[in-house]
């Protein structure tokens, strides 16, 4: 049986925590909350004790075709009754270690309890969506949360000079390999 201290390390390293808005008027559900884990597939039992331990959540197979990886397994739980009482209890209890993780977990908590409201304020929940998962500027995103914009346009209010801001680390080299 997994320990608090194993899961949390797991989630720091594979796991994360999403939100997606639907603006789809046929959709009832308008935000859909996920938390998941994917490793190897060879690791595959790690996800069914992690599946044991919150007791709630499935294991899907993930093909990966890209060069240099493996296929992988899935561990989610998209089930906003099991996100309320299983996996944002833990996370309050069992905070993440890494920074990163630990800031999307806490927003991702509150979009879970705006998105219990009767009437849903979604432009609070697009501008919390949007602080989430910082290493997206690793990828030429724009993350207003780190203080970095790769996209010149953005203008102070979608990102806020008050945002704490962290520089991008870069190799530089004098001289060509």
């Amino acid at each position: 049986m997994l320990n608090p201290e194993y899961v949390i390390g797991l989630v720091d390293g594979e796991g994360s925590f999403y939100v997606r808005l639907n603006t789809d008027v046929r959709r009832r559900n308008k935000v859909e909350l996920k938390f998941s884990v994917k490793i190897r597939y060879q690791d595959k039992e790690i996800l069914e004790e992690l599946k044991q331990f919150f007791d709630c959540g499935m294991i899907y197979f993930q093909k990966d075709n890209r060069p240099n990886h493996t296929d992988c397994f899935r561990f989610e739980v998209n089930n906003k009754k099991d996100i309320i009482e299983e996996i944002i209890p833990f996370f309050e209890k069992n905070s993440p270690k890494i920074q990163s993780r630990k800031r999307d977990f806490e927003i991702f908590r509150n979009i879970a309890l705006l998105s219990q409201q009767k009437v849903l304020n979604m432009n609070m929940i697009r501008d919390l969506k949007d602080q989430m998962h910082w290493g997206l500027a690793v990828y030429g995103k724009t993350v207003c949360t780190v203080g970095t914009s790769s996209n010149p346009e953005v203008d102070e209010k979608q990102c806020p000079s008050n945002q704490p801001s962290f520089a991008l680390a870069r190799p530089v080299r004098d001289e060509p390999l």
